[in-house]
């Protein structure tokens, strides 16, 4: 057995729907500004943009596993006033590569989950207008909730399936997978001329347009057709 100096740190694992064994997280990846809706609201020019990446640890404190009927409580976070929803289809890396054609995209998909990446919007700016990193407004404690993960056999025509966010019973966004400026494949073929994606690498795939803040006790109900959804109660 390996020796380290200090105790390991765990391993985030995500539950997957009909099991019991979970999804290891390795890393987690975001595109941004993949709805056209979206990138005009946040100032962009979604005909003229090629995608973008940006990266969420994978520790504990950054994923937040969501079980069935369950109601996770999400920490309202430090240093901001301004904490935005983002409800995006995640997708979870089976099988790995680089170089990935989009023709052969699919066959590394393992799944799908319904995840929020929640953004400190007021540190995000402050750092896009100073040409700074957005790590302090993107990667922070409990930034990214994801649900069950519903293995790709099972969850139908994802390609298609309707994406809505709401909070507290009110619909804030609404949109279709199809939408997306770059599709999944698109995506995540993209991706792996830039990073070797491995299992266990989760990609969230972008978000519609309708972003927004949220305060203590509200409650977030994001859901993708065919997949299970994901409820959260910011505290």
């Amino acid at each position: 057995m390996t020796a380290y100096v200090i105790p390991a740190h765990d391993i985030v694992g995500l539950p997957v729907a009909g099991t019991d064994a979970l999804f290891p997280v390795r890393r987690v990846y975001c595109v941004g500004r993949n709805y056209a809706g979206h990138a005009r609201e946040m100032g962009s020019d979604p005909d003229r943009e090629p995608p973008f990446f940006f990266s969420k640890p994978a520790d504990a404190q950054a994923v937040i596993p969501v079980a069935p009927g369950q109601v996770a409580e999400l920490p309202y976070p430090p240093v901001t006033a301004n904490l935005h929803y983002e409800c995006e289809l995640v997708v979870a890396i089976g099988k790995g590569g680089s170089n990935i054609a989009v023709a052969d995209a699919a066959s590394h998909i393992f799944g799908y989950a319904v995840g929020f990446d929640m953004t400190r919007r007021d540190l995000q700016f402050k750092m896009r207008d100073a040409g700074r990193p957005w790590e302090i407004g993107k990667a922070f404690d409990y930034s990214a909730p994801i649900g069950v993960i519903t293995p790709a056999a099972q969850a139908g025509d994802i390609n298609n399936a309707a994406i809505e966010l709401k909070v507290d019973g009110v619909t804030k966004q609404t949109s279709s997978i199809d939408d997306l400026i770059w599709s999944i494949d698109e995506t995540i073929a993209n991706l792996s001329t830039l990073f070797t994606l491995a299992p266990g690498d989760l990609i969230f795939s972008g978000t519609p347009e309708g972003v927004g803040a949220v305060v203590r006790g509200q409650v977030l109900v994001g859901t993708v057709a065919g997949i299970d959804g994901i409820t959260v109660k910011i505290v």
